[in-house]
């Protein structure tokens, strides 16, 4: 049954795309909360990558084309940006190619490699771009940043559905349960829910500004609580400490007085969920046969401290041009580990050393270039304090790609996935009003909230936003 409304939900986005493409978009970045259950299909007709959020993608983007030159839409990204963007594209490409041509110690097949390491890789960034291209009115602005949101909170729904609350009273029990439901009830990986409900809770709370009402704003945290407590259950250390480092710096930034409340936020959690607690402490004061108390770096880390050293020494081997995507399997650095340790890695489980294996050290400076760039802008905007807009936006772009950034020191990749769509679509919007804000582009905000996004439209100059370059003013939609 959930299957046929997949379909008939994709059906209706492809065809209502060629009406209003960017309704369709919000609908296909919303769909991302369930389109990764095991039971929705991946393919269509058996076709290699055509699953049905691909085919409802591609009705948007060409629905996109067509409509664009006469919606007056121009693309004004800064330069620097674009160059960085087709940069990061291009060394994809490569590490892509020299993958396909090879060694080919899992007999994949061509088409199976382009579909999964080329146009997957890609694609989860597009939804980002057009967001860019379209968020040009208050309107607009608002239901992407609800879109965005509503994603993650309908993760973390589903993620409190499936793990029961019992579970959350023990580290080992909460491990168990959690990482077999997570995986098969929402399907996403429980580390890798982890890291998105990281992000996602403070990205909620960066909200706060643009509620007035305190209903709202009890709503909000409300949210931001709920969040907070399902990233608990997923029984991820990393998730746990991106959480608190992602919220350390967001309060060091701007929300300094709630860095009072963090204790009090950490004793709440602790009664709701004591199995994160124990699961944090997994690892310290471990007992020696002499009875004598340690802490195992290995259990502490799950084995990473184990791999990097490896992985680091490969790195210099070749510390220029990487080894290609994938370069942890086709380098022979996984047999070489399993040699030499008996443990099996598939991954570096290091963001940035997963990137230099695979595309060298000048690959990791172009993708670092392009975060911190991107990472600048959203700081910059979430501490203006003179437009809420600003503050919120830059809040909840600072907050999701912060989540990747610290949590890539112990598990994530750099490469565009799944998980990342909200970070992506956040950064769309972050870099329209970055545009504007450059463009010295005055955005009326003062009575215009959230909650007006679910209000009937008007059509008056007062509710126009002027993006674009300062030449012209689009029409309210």
């Amino acid at each position: 049954m959930r299957v046929y409304a997949l379909y008939l939900v994709v059906a209706f986005l492809s065809v209502y795309a060629y009406r209003d493409w960017f309704r369709s978009l919000c609908g296909l970045i919303l769909l991302m909360a369930v389109v990764e259950h095991p039971d929705m299909p991946k393919k269509l007709f058996d076709i290699q990558g055509l699953s049905p959020w691909n085919l409802a993608l591609l009705n948007v983007v060409v629905a996109w084309l067509f409509n664009r030159r006469g919606q007056g839409l121009i693309w004004d990204m800064p330069r620097h940006l674009n160059v960085l963007l087709l940069l990061c594209f291009l060394v994809v490409f490569v590490g892509f190619l020299r993958m396909l041509f090879g060694p080919n110690p899992e007999g994949l097949t061509a088409t199976g490699m382009v579909s999964e390491y080329l146009i997957n890789t890609i694609k989860w960034v597009v939804p980002g771009l057009l967001l860019f291209d379209g968020c040009r009115t208050r309107r607009r602005l608002a239901t992407g940043l609800v879109v965005i949101l509503a994603l993650y909170v309908l993760l973390a729904v589903q993620v409190i559905r499936c793990v029961p609350p019992g579970a959350a009273l023990s580290g080992d029990t909460l491990t168990l349960k959690s990482r077999k439901a997570i995986s098969r009830q929402v399907g996403y990986h429980a580390v890798n829910a982890a890291m998105i409900l990281a992000g996602g809770s403070w990205a909620v709370l960066a909200t706060l500004p643009l509620v007035s009402k305190r209903r709202h704003q009890v709503m909000v945290v409300g949210l931001f609580l709920v969040l907070t407590y399902a990233l608990a259950l997923t029984a991820g250390r990393m998730g746990y400490v991106t959480w608190a480092i992602v919220g350390l710096i967001l309060c060091l930034l701007r929300w300094r007085r709630r860095l009072l409340l963090l204790p009090l936020l950490a004793l709440v959690i602790i009664g709701l969920a004591p199995g994160a607690v124990e699961r944090m402490q997994h690892g310290f004061g471990e007992l020696a046969a002499t009875g004598e108390s340690y802490t195992d770096p290995h259990v502490v880390t799950s084995d990473r401290t184990l791999i990097w050293p490896y992985v680091v020494d490969r790195i210099m081997q070749s510390p220029f041009g990487g080894y290609g995507r994938r370069g942890m399997l086709f380098s022979g650095l996984t047999n070489y580990v399993v040699e030499r340790t008996g443990e099996v890695f598939r991954h570096p489980h290091n963001a940035y050393l997963e990137w230099a294996l695979d595309n060298g050290l000048l690959g990791l400076l172009l993708i670092l270039a392009l975060y911190g760039i991107i990472l600048k802008h959203s700081v910059a905007l979430f501490r203006n304090r003179n437009n809420v807009w600003h503050a919120a936006v830059g809040g909840v772009a600072s907050a999701l790609l912060l989540a990747l950034l610290v949590g890539g020191m112990g598990s994530q990749t750099l490469y565009p996935r799944e998980e990342t769509v909200g970070m992506w679509a956040a950064i769309g919007l972050l870099l329209r009003l970055s545009v504007a804000a450059r463009a010295a582009v005055h955005i009326p905000v003062s009575r215009f909230t959230l909650v007006d996004a679910f209000r009937p439209q008007t059509a008056g100059l007062s509710e126009r936003l002027a993006y674009v370059t300062g030449l012209q003013q689009l029409r309210a939609r």
